[in-house]
């Protein structure tokens, strides 16, 4: 049984990498020159795209388009997109490949020793800190409207984390992760970065 559940979950979460690459719309070429042609990311231009969900992509792009969501780039970027160029965007960076995760499933450990990685599988409720994979996915692999963490780059991770924090970024429901990112030190939003940024 717990064979076919880790098979599952396996299956699932590597659909996304099983697409079929669709051709890079003319929309999308302007986003290449920060993010990469195929979305893998260019540091400190811009985060990797491959990966995350057509979803969270395209909601993003409205974000900054109506200024619910700031960049001093990405603001007049996002408006060069208008009706289906977003989803043709969203579609074709979702469908990129990314290095395949084995994830690590909850309660495969009872006991953390190493505090970063307790966060991210248990959280920490003393501190009504929710477990990352709750809403991110086995790993961080993502889903939906939670982004992809495994294999993004730290600095990325880091500075959104600090704009959680700092109320500098907002758009998602509730303010859930600016009320998550408030309780992190910076040792910690440091070391998380780190963990998703180095997962395999």
């Amino acid at each position: 049984m717990r064979a076919f559940i880790i098979s599952s979950v396996l299956l699932f979460f590597s659909l996304p990498l099983m697409a079929e690459p669709v051709a890079m719309p003319p929309s999308a070429q302007l986003c290449g020159s920060c993010h990469g042609p195929t979305g893998q990311g260019v540091e400190p231009l811009g985060p990797r795209l491959a990966g995350l969900s057509a979803e969270y992509i395209s909601q993003q792009i409205k974000l900054f388009q109506t200024g619910k969501r700031q960049n001093a780039t990405m603001a007049p970027m996002s408006m060069t997109l208008q009706g289906d160029a977003i989803e043709q965007v969203a579609q074709y960076f979702s469908s990129q490949e990314v290095a395949l995760v084995t994830p690590h499933l909850r309660g495969e450990s009872a006991v953390y020793a190493n505090p970063t990685i307790k966060l991210v599988y248990q959280g920490d409720w003393d501190r009504l800190i929710p477990a990352c994979v709750t809403c991110h996915g086995p790993s961080g692999l993502g889903g939906g409207q939670f982004p992809r963490l495994a294999g993004q780059q730290a600095s990325y991770i880091k500075t959104q984390l600090l704009a959680w924090q700092a109320e500098t970024r907002s758009g998602d429901a509730d303010n859930m992760m600016g009320n998550i990112a408030k309780k992190l030190t910076v040792k910690e939003i440091d070391e998380l970065a780190k963990y998703f940024a180095e997962i395999k």
